[in-house]
């Protein structure tokens, strides 16, 4: 009679836990489209993790996928909107990862959105460090996490020793892949190259599943196309100009000097803009997130502390 009486207990609570979060999501959902500018404070009614481990009766997987939802509609809501401040964004995932502290995901989403200067991430590098540091204490040998902390420590803190480190730890765990050997040895050689760069982003393409974490590196990855590009044609303008005493106005000239096979196009397949002065435009800076060259003078550059 009592194990019966405890089962019915546990059930009505469970049932209550059910009811009350279709309430809130029924709630939060009119509330968005009531106040499609609310912030998440306004609707974020229970921002402590261990709270929430009291109400979960066991369900901590349950609620973390809740607030790991919550989190990525954060995110993308921001960054939508091109926000220049994500206050939430660990706070979210901090609750995500200590309701369940095994969901690599949230760590490695984490990692590249805190760390991206605003509006492309939260401008908040340590955080990202921090948040990759609870994630290998709670999964030591997940080689992954070890990569993401040496790619925060090179690509948004410069700090290549750092970096170096964070890649050596996870070169020495059982089944880590051989690549974050080689990334610890060019990290204490070579630091900030662009070459470096882009084997960092070429790693983060091919080692993640998520969707947002794999467009976010394919970006970078022509980005760092353009920065590499815009200064080989500018040379090349001005080799031509050396040789011909002429200023080309366009790419033809060159085309058919031989220096180059065909009209350059970025990766987005644009043509670049040549300008009379030499310099080398991309045709719409307003696409590219995280180039340094083929900008206007004005524009400065748009990578946040990238080698």
């Amino acid at each position: 009679m009592k194990e019966r009486s405890q089962h019915a207990v546990s059930l009505a609570l469970t049932a209550l836990i059910v009811v009350t979060f279709a309430g809130s999501a029924w709630a939060l959902h009119r509330l968005q489209q009531a106040r499609p500018n609310a912030n998440l404070e306004d609707v974020l009614y229970i921002p402590s993790a261990k709270t929430l481990k009291r109400m979960s009766l066991g369900y901590d997987g349950l609620l973390a996928d809740i607030y790991w939802t919550r989190a990525v509609q954060y995110f993308g809501d921001k960054h939508r909107r091109r926000a220049l401040g994500y206050p939430l964004l660990y706070p979210l995932l901090d609750i995500t990862t200590e309701l369940d502290p095994h969901l690599i995901v949230a760590y490695r989403f984490g990692a590249t959105f805190l760390a991206q200067q605003p509006p492309d991430g939260a401008g908040q590098p340590e955080r990202a460090v921090q948040l990759i540091e609870t994630g290998i204490r709670n999964n030591p040998d997940n080689w992954r996490l070890y990569f993401d902390l040496g790619f925060v420590y090179s690509m948004n803190l410069q700090d290549y020793q750092a970096a170096a480190n964070a890649f050596l730890r996870g070169s020495e765990l059982p089944h880590t892949h051989p690549f974050l050997r080689i990334m610890a040895a060019q990290m204490a050689q070579h630091g900030g190259e662009l070459q470096t760069a882009r084997m960092l982003w070429q790693a983060t393409y091919n080692s993640t599943d998520d969707v947002a974490i794999k467009a976010n590196a394919k970006l970078h990855l022509q980005a760092l196309d353009v920065d590499e590009t815009v200064p080989k044609l500018e040379e090349l303008v001005k080799d031509y100009r050396d040789k011909t005493g002429t200023q080309p106005t366009s790419f033809f000239p060159l085309v058919q000097a031989g220096l180059l096979p065909r009209v350059p196009t970025d990766p987005l397949g644009m043509p670049y803009k040549l300008f009379p002065d030499g310099h080398v435009e991309v045709q719409d800076p307003q696409a590219w997130s995280f180039i340094r060259q083929g900008l206007p003078p004005d524009t400065g550059t748009r990578l946040p502390a990238k080698p």
